[in-house]
């Protein structure tokens, strides 16, 4: 089994150390350093990893991530990544790494990319596509779950994904699952996709509020 999971996190922390801790990237105000602590954070610290998804508790997270680039320089903290999660964390589990970190590594990855360095769009492999895609299948339903007024169908090279029902018009996302994918996260401005519909339900698909 390829572990695409693990490729997409090896290709980050190689970004990570290019760029250095001071990039911008597309997660709102932080930095790539701030997202490396995130990233710690978010499979190292359960404690404090609630922070991540629980607004009441973001303090947390935060504390955590800030305490992390206090004590520890860059390089070390790539390394930290660039080994994986504690031995005891499910994600050590081949098809759990890919479920669970697959997309996050992937999109964040594209966060610093295509924020700071200006580069062309990288290159994957046919068999990482095909894994973004299957993860694709997997959370797009919940991703687009909330685009009242109209319903979405997601097109790519291999499949269509209806996602909604009833009578409102249909909304179709074409592009490759990683640039979907980046739509569906929020990169609206960086994701390579066409919509396509009648003009009023596209934009309310353009502007939905698709959060997990």
């Amino acid at each position: 089994m390829t572990r695409h999971a693990s490729i997409e996190r090896a290709a980050l922390c190689d970004t990570f150390l290019e760029v250095g801790p001071d990039a911008p990237t597309l997660c709102g105000g932080w930095s790539s350093g701030d997202l490396l602590a995130h990233l710690i954070v978010r499979e190292g610290r359960p404690d404090a990893s609630a922070g991540i998804v629980v607004p009441a508790l973001s303090g947390r997270a935060e504390t955590a991530m800030a305490r992390l680039r206090a004590r520890h320089d860059h390089e070390t903290l790539v390394e930290r990544l660039r080994q994986g999660p504690p031995r005891w964390h499910p994600t050590r589990v081949p098809v759990v790494d890919e479920k669970v970190n697959l997309v996050e590594f992937f999109v964040h990855h594209e966060d610093v990319l295509r924020a700071g360095l200006g580069a062309p769009r990288r290159s994957l492999s046919r068999e990482h596509v095909a894994a973004l895609g299957d993860q694709l299948a997997l959370v797009g339903r919940l991703l687009f779950r909330r685009t009242n007024g109209a319903r979405v169908e997601l097109v790519t090279a291999k499949r269509r994904t209806r996602i909604g029902s009833g009578d409102g018009p249909v909304v179709q996302i074409h592009g490759r699952p990683g640039e979907i994918l980046l739509f569906g996260f929020g990169r609206r401005d960086v994701a390579e996709v066409e919509l396509i519909g009648p003009p009023e339900a596209v934009e309310t698909v353009r502007t939905a509020d698709y959060s997990l």
